[in-house]
C-alpha cells in the first residue's frame, strides 16, 4: 500500500487507504485471474505472435 501511496504522490498513507481497498475475496480473484489455468501467459499451448517472424524480431530488438 505504501508504494501505491508514494505512486500516487500521497503525503499520507491514509490518503489512499480510503480508497485503495481490496477485501479478501477480491485479492483471491485477483489471484485466480493471474495465475489460474485460463491464464495466457501460463498455457503451453499458445505460440508467441513473434515466433518464427525475423522481422517482427528485428524490430523488437531495435534492428529495424
Amino acid at each position: 500500500m505504501a508504494l501505491l501511496s508514494e505512486w500516487l504522490g500521497h503525503a499520507q498513507l491514509e490518503t489512499t487507504m480510503i480508497y485503495a481497498y481490496a477485501d479478501t475475496k477480491m485479492k483471491r480473484d485477483a489471484i485466480q485471474k493471474a495465475t489460474g489455468n485460463n491464464n495466457p501467459l501460463r498455457s503451453n499451448e499458445q505460440i508467441p505472435y513473434w515466433k518464427g517472424d525475423d522481422q517482427i524480431i528485428r524490430k523488437l530488438y531495435g534492428l529495424k
